[in-house]
């Protein structure tokens, strides 16, 4: 038997867009937009980091970024000081650390639902095989 690596590839895109949109909707009731709290995580995951590496970690170009960080900076949610040289370093304010909280209780309820139809077992098998996925791209394959 040979699996359509075409429909397996628009059946990944499906569940990611499906993910996406209701994330986005439920993080609506937060006051953020999907691509918002994505950044916010991001800046908790890596205090201090650059813009270019926020870029990086959010899948976003240096200038999306630039842009976005802006926003979040005039709604209260980070802080951007000058770090070494032409670095900009960015962290949460105390507002950006609720919101993010916030964002993570929506987030559990929006997943819970996604993964609703797959079994414990299932769940780690779904895991462990894009792990093994991301490995490739980390160790030179294509980028996914």
């Amino acid at each position: 038997m040979t699996t359509d690596l075409e429909a397996l590839g628009q059946a990944i895109k499906r569940v990611q867009h499906r993910n996406h949109r209701t994330m986005d909707a439920a993080l609506r009731d937060v006051g953020v937009t999907l691509v918002q709290w994505d950044a916010l995580r991001a800046v908790e995951r890596m205090p201090r980091a650059s813009g270019h590496d926020l870029a990086v970690a959010t899948f976003q170009s240096d200038q999306a970024f630039g842009t976005l960080a802006g926003r979040l900076v005039d709604r209260g949610l980070i802080v951007r000081t000058a770090g070494h040289g032409r670095r900009i370093e960015h962290a949460l304010t105390e507002e950006g650390r609720a919101v993010l909280a916030q964002g993570h209780r929506v987030a559990e309820g929006v997943l819970q639902d996604l993964f609703a139809p797959l079994a414990a077992t299932e769940r780690r098998s779904l895991a462990a095989v894009l792990a093994k996925l991301v490995e490739g791209e980390a160790a030179g394959g294509p980028a996914l």
